[in-house]
């Protein structure tokens, strides 16, 4: 099976944690509770893709990464999901994934691979979480469910230094149809901060969810 993705692809993730790459086009988009976000404007889709930068103040590096990585565990705090599980199509493990949208919208739907490794940088302890959509994969469309087949997300996180998570985010999806302009800048300013809270709040709640297992 071909190689999802590189050396050179984690590297490029978390290099950000120290050097942000913000040249050719990138724009400040919002800062808020601790968290920045710029865009890059896409003129071949009209959209936008992001980095964020920010601190999670109450979690460990580790524990975020675990928590990302738990699909069940997510259908419990997060509110946006439908449907989400990994599943084997035709020889290839992937992961399916349904969104909520707000009425009158359709729901949207993703079906992507994924890969985490937990690195050693020179002493430093970086996890690298990346995720792409993987169109090739056999998943039948569902009536009234608009497929993304453009989206890519890479997390990279380390210690802050004390307990929490220094974290590097990026991503792009081109979820199709006719969205409004004010719906996806919405959903990119108060949606990413508020997923973050989401997680950290998740990230408190982990060790119960497991002993309830």
């Amino acid at each position: 099976m071909a190689l999802l993705f590189t050396d050179e692809d984690f590297q490029s993730a978390w290099k950000e944690l120290d050097e942000p790459q913000l040249e050719g086009g990138w724009e400040l988009f919002t800062e808020t509770m601790g968290v920045q976000i710029h865009r890059l404007y896409d003129k071949e889709t009209g959209l936008y893709e992001y980095k964020v930068f920010g601190v999670l103040t109450t979690c460990t590096p580790e524990l975020c990464a675990d928590v990302y990585m738990d699909l069940t565990y997510r259908k419990h705090w997060d509110v946006y999901v439908k449907e989400l599980y990994e599943k084997d199509f035709d020889g290839q493990s992937a992961i399916y994934w349904q969104v909520k949208y707000p009425f009158p919208l359709s729901n949207r739907d993703y079906v992507y691979v994924r890969e985490r490794r937990d690195l050693d940088v020179d002493g430093r302890k970086i996890w690298v979480i990346l995720a792409k959509s993987s169109p090739e994969t056999p998943c039948t469309e569902k009536s009234g469910v608009l497929r993304v087949k453009d989206y890519k997300q890479s997390v990279a996180m380390e210690t802050d230094g004390g307990c929490g998570t220094k974290v590097f985010l990026n991503y792009f999806d081109n979820p199709g149809g006719m969205i409004p302009t004010w719906l996806v800048n919405w959903a990119a300013k108060s949606g990413v901060p508020g997923f973050l809270t989401d997680m950290q709040k998740a990230c408190s709640n982990f060790k119960t969810y497991c002993e309830k297992k």
